[in-house]
């Protein structure tokens, strides 16, 4: 009987691991957007205060998360 030799490090495939990186800070900077987007809605301002910043929050807590993850 021949014994294959099977990796003993089984690591993840590096496009699985980037698709997850994109997917989470996809649906990080979109809940800002939606949250800033629904926050615009109930105030009453003419500029869309809440959409710019939480859309920029969302960015940097995307990137903090890159960059913890890489």
């Amino acid at each position: 009987m021949i014994q294959e030799d099977k990796p003993k490090n089984k690591r993840p495939n590096e496009a699985l691991k980037y698709t997850g990186i994109a997917t989470k800070m996809a649906i990080i900077i979109g809940a800002g957007v939606y949250g800033g987007i629904k926050l615009d809605e109930l105030s009453s301002l003419d500029f869309p205060l809440w959409t710019l910043v939480l859309s920029l929050i969302s960015v940097v807590l995307a990137i903090y998360q890159i960059i913890k993850d890489t």
